[in-house]
């Protein structure tokens, strides 16, 4: 094997693993803004209210054919 190839190769496979890592980068920072944006959207929303029913309403269901 040709010492130029074998250096051809190795620099080639470096530029594609900084390429990915590159484009890695990239991707991230939509992500980290979806989810800072949907973590608003969350903390904006109503609280899930308790309701004042009596204990025993809706704990049976009378059915007549």
């Amino acid at each position: 094997m040709d010492l130029n190839n074998l250096s051809n190769r190795v620099s080639i496979q470096a530029t594609a693993q900084a390429s990915a890592t590159a484009s890695l980068l990239l991707l991230r920072k939509p992500l980290e803004l979806q989810a800072a944006g949907i973590g608003g959207l969350l903390q904006s929303s109503a609280p899930v209210s308790t309701s004042n029913n009596p204990p025993n309403l809706g704990n049976s269901v009378d059915l007549m054919a």
